[in-house]
């Protein structure tokens, strides 16, 4: 099943942007589907999912919006690196 959201904005608002309805559209579902990513409420697959691009092209545009690839947390990245070092 599909939901919808719907956020109801006005033409000022595109023109102080600078961007079409498209564009304002196509952010607003980035810039949602980055910061749930970022706070660790979703994987990177969902993220991706959710702003209809591709993983490898969500977590490209990571960097734009200064948010790192990895939202491990430094005890799970630590639990990471053991694991991967043990023989």
């Amino acid at each position: 099943m599909q939901n919808t959201l719907t956020i109801e904005y006005a033409d000022d608002l595109l023109f102080a942007l600078g961007v079409s309805d498209k564009e304002f559209s196509e952010e607003a579902k980035l810039l949602l589907a980055v910061k749930l990513y970022e706070l660790g409420k979703i994987s990177s697959g969902q993220a991706a999912r959710l702003a209809q691009k591709s993983r490898v092209e969500f977590l490209f545009s990571l960097s734009r919006l200064s948010v790192p690839m990895s939202n491990l947390r430094e005890d799970d990245l630590k639990n990471e690196l053991d694991f991967a070092l043990d023989d």
